[in-house]
């Protein structure tokens, strides 16, 4: 941002707006620019009113609760040589003089006005700005915050601080604070070391799960907390192994090597069979945030309005990087994008702005997106670029069965050793992993109901009454593996 707003003010840009949660960042660079170019720089916001800062402090005395007056004071002074930064003017847009007054200013070349805002600038207000972008902390800066942080915890607590951190673990910590303002990157870091007075690798789950609640995201986008392991997905061996080799593919060491982030996977197959369950599965796996993409929103009765929903979520991905995004049924989206449809082409302009994010954006983001059915779906979702690999989820077979059943089992404080696993696993021959649980599940019930233990009786029963989707949907099924074959990598 430093060279943007020197740039704007070398080119006589009189409104400028940057919208961020980092203020003190933003004044720390307007007082360098100021202190630069020889600048006087006066500071607004309602509780202190109109303050000259540099070179010396003098409070001009217009009040705490009058914009109008401080916007009046750059109207008729005119110092061509002063840089006015004015905090949250973004709540008083509903003032008619007050926007007059920024208009006017708008139409001048001095002095510049910078308004700085943690939420979005009304459209009245900014369709008269020019909008500078302020990047989040670099990787530096971060590792800075961190143990300047951990110096001061340590020097004001009255019990030992200690820091176990490997260079590694130092270098995923810095990463999960990316898109954190310092302000709260100092705060997160202190909390992680007040919880048990130290600083380890161990706090880095608490960090994400802080970092996620700070960037709480609405509309489209929702943040999901994960809590799962990758040996709690039966099957899907290639997969597993395809990810375990990028597990560090995010990290400052992958970039010295030359490698970029990897981008992500399309995941196709059969539904129930652990498609979104592993998306939860690499994020917990490398540490990254999760967010979810929700299809079903994207979609406004408003001209303009869905692209702007769209644009803003990828946006607030951006900004929770490193973080796994989830697109899940990505094919109900964006269904109608690859055909003829009655929608004016809203379907085919949000797959282009999807498409063209996916190509370009640098940020360190992992797509998962999952559907069920492709057919729908231009082609060019599938190139190379997009996303890195397309898998194929079926359903499991018999070893996966059997892992997949040792796994609920175990969940549900059962020791698989006790059942006669290789008969479960003939009886189950078509039943996807999400079929299976709920196989045990009513098979608890049943045994509840009688007032015993669970026993393979109850579970080969209620095999006996289920009709899997392999049998419910064995053309779809079948014409499914057909399109898949030769097109998508098997994940198992």
């Amino acid at each position: 941002m430093l060279e943007e707003l020197t740039l704007s003010i070398r080119c006589g840009r009189s409104l400028l707006a940057v919208e961020t949660r980092d203020e003190d960042r933003v004044l720390d660079i307007a007082r360098q620019v100021a202190q630069e170019r020889s600048l006087t720089l006066f500071e607004w916001s309602v509780t202190t009113g109109l303050v000259q800062t540099l070179p010396t402090r003098i409070d001009e005395g217009l009040g705490v609760a009058k914009p109008t007056a401080a916007l009046e004071h750059v109207t008729k002074n005119r110092f061509p040589n002063a840089l006015y930064v004015f905090k949250d003017l973004g709540a008083h847009h509903r003032d008619p003089f007050l926007l007059r007054q920024l208009r006017d200013i708008a139409h001048l070349q001095r002095p510049t006005v910078l308004l700085v805002d943690a939420d979005p600038l009304p459209e009245p207000m900014r369709r008269l700005t020019a909008e500078l972008s302020l990047k989040p902390p670099e990787a530096a800066e971060l590792r800075d915050i961190v143990r300047a942080t951990f110096r001061d915890v340590k020097s004001q607590s009255l019990q030992e601080v200690t820091s176990r951190l490997t260079k590694r673990e130092m270098d995923q910590l810095v990463q999960a604070l990316r898109g954190l303002s310092r302000a709260d990157a100092a705060r997160v870091v202190a909390a992680a070391i007040h919880a048990d007075n130290a600083l380890t690798g161990e706090d880095l789950p608490r960090i994400l799960e802080d970092k996620r609640r700070l960037l709480q995201t609405g509309g489209c986008l929702e943040s999901i907390s994960v809590n799962v392991a990758v040996d709690e997905i039966g099957g899907l061996d290639n997969l597993k192994r395809w990810l375990a080799q990028r597990r560090g593919g995010m990290t400052s060491k992958a970039r010295e090597f030359g490698l970029e982030p990897p981008r992500g996977i399309l995941l196709l197959g059969v539904q129930g069979c652990g498609k979104s369950l592993c998306a939860k599965v690499v994020a917990a796996d490398w540490n990254m945030p999760l967010l979810r993409m929700d299809p079903g929103v994207l979609y406004q009765k408003f001209v303009g309005e869905s692209e702007d929903r769209l644009r803003a979520s990828l946006a607030q991905a951006e900004r929770m990087a490193p973080a796994v995004l989830w697109i899940d049924e990505v094919e109900k989206a964006f269904a109608s994008a690859g055909s003829e449809s009655a929608d004016g082409g809203l379907s085919q302009r949000m797959f282009g702005t999807l498409l063209t994010w996916m190509q370009e954006h640098a940020s360190p983001i992992f797509m998962v997106a999952t559907a069920n059915n492709l057919d729908a779906l231009p082609p060019e979702l599938m190139r190379k670029g997009r996303f890195d690999e397309v898998f194929f989820v079926d359903l499991p077979n018999e070893d996966a069965r059997r892992k997949i059943l040792e796994i609920h089992l175990a969940r549900r404080k059962r020791d698989p050793a006790q059942f006669a696993l290789p008969e479960l696993v003939a009886a189950t021959a078509g039943f996807s992993g999400a079929e299976i649980e709920q196989l045990i599940i009513a098979a608890m019930y049943a045994a509840f109901g009688e007032g015993s233990e669970l026993r393979n009786a109850h579970m080969l029963d209620q095999a006996k009454v289920t009709r899997p989707l392999g049998v419910l949907m064995r053309e779809r099924i079948d014409a499914l593996r057909a399109w898949a074959q030769g097109r998508c990598v098997p994940a198992d």
